[in-house]
């Protein structure tokens, strides 16, 4: 069996997908900070360009948020069937080159080129090839990280963007990984990354002098990748038939939360999370879960399926709070919220199928 270490991965991920397409396909656009995603009030920012992030906009941001940030943005709506013909063009360009391929989402994914097509020794080649490939054929930029595992070609891939690539060699990993600050992990979130601070852990250096039992105590079996990923290990295979079965995005809370009125608030961080994931990939799901946790780590989940897929982020979110509000009243503090899709599909519903609400 190969070894992880004999790997040789690429993380191809598009600069600013969505916004540079949009910028691509109307001239008027370029130079000019550009979101993706609605402008009301509930709207969430679904991509920005490079001209948007320099003044602070993000995927996943509300859009009032986003505005606030830079008076000067300009939104445009999605157009995901485009964005998904210029992914399948990007994809058959990766199938030149290898099976291998795990697709993330429509502007990103892990190529395992240990063996591949073309018979080439060199990964860093066939980065810059595909990276060239691309832009001649769609006229958009590629960033890609070159490593020997998965965790580190995703941080590579980071590294020099937009439109760069930068490679970790085998001798080189444990050292990049130690000077890096936990928040910069694949893998550590915003809220993990101040629990590890607050147990004095602020690089991977910090982190790989704990043990991994000590890891496990905090944080339950991750705290078994934290330990591997602080010394650059990373065993995971590419999975060429990976799919995605849900996706869900949870809050802890410093107080426990006891009025109605703080959950459904409480609740709309982790709405924004799971629809931003939709407007990036186009996938959508038929069942919507709630997940509560009581102050007492009692645990609670109230789930809701459909014959057709969620169409927005309104009927998410109205679902979500019907569900929620079907616990009240509570027994007790509430300390997590959370609330997923499963069910997921990309394809879209067919003319004449009869939905169970409107669009």
């Amino acid at each position: 069996m190969e070894s992880a270490a004999q790997r040789k991965i690429i993380h191809l991920d598009m600069d600013a997908f969505y916004a540079s397409v949009e910028q691509r396909d109307h001239p008027e656009l370029r130079g000019r900070p550009v979101a993706v995603g609605g402008s009301r009030q509930r709207g969430v920012v679904a991509a920005a360009s490079y001209e948007a992030r320099q003044f602070g906009v993000r995927s996943a941001m509300p859009s009032v948020v986003a505005q606030r940030k830079c008076p000067e943005l300009v939104f445009v709506k999605p157009r995901f069937e485009v964005y998904k013909d210029v992914s399948r063009q990007i994809r058959a360009i990766f199938a030149e080159y290898t099976s291998l391929i795990e697709p993330l989402s429509l502007d990103e994914a892990y190529l395992d080129v240990t063996e591949n097509h073309k018979h080439m020794t060199s990964a860093t080649r066939i980065a810059q090839e595909i990276r060239a490939r691309i832009f001649e054929q769609t006229q958009l930029t590629a960033s890609a990280g070159v490593s020997y595992n998965k965790f580190l070609a995703k941080l590579a891939s980071d590294y020099r963007k937009p439109n760069g690539q930068f490679v970790i060699r085998p001798h080189e990993g444990p050292a990049f990984v130690e000077a890096l600050a936990v928040g910069e992990f694949h893998g550590i979130g915003p809220v993990t990354a101040t629990r590890l601070n607050q147990l004095g852990i602020f690089t991977g250096l910090d982190l790989r002098a704990l043990p991994e039992e000590v890891l496990r105590q905090h944080f339950g079996k991750a705290g078994s990748y934290y330990y591997a990923i602080a010394r650059a290990i990373d065993h995971r295979p590419v999975e060429a038939d990976r799919v995605r079965k849900s996706v869900g995005s949870e809050t802890t809370f410093e107080q426990d939360l006891t009025e109605p009125e703080e959950l459904i608030n409480g609740l709309q961080p982790c709405l924004d999370d799971v629809w931003a994931h939709c407007q990036r990939t186009g996938v959508l799901g038929r069942t919507i879960t709630v997940k509560v946790k009581y102050a007492d780590f009692q645990q609670l989940t109230r789930s809701r399926t459909y014959l057709a897929p969620i169409p927005s982020r309104g009927r998410l979110e109205q679902v979500s709070v019907e569900l929620l509000t079907s616990l009240f009243p509570l027994p007790k503090g509430v300390r997590l919220l959370g609330a997923s899709l499963s069910n997921l599909d990309s394809s879209e519903p067919t003319p004449g199928q009869q939905l169970m609400f409107p669009f």
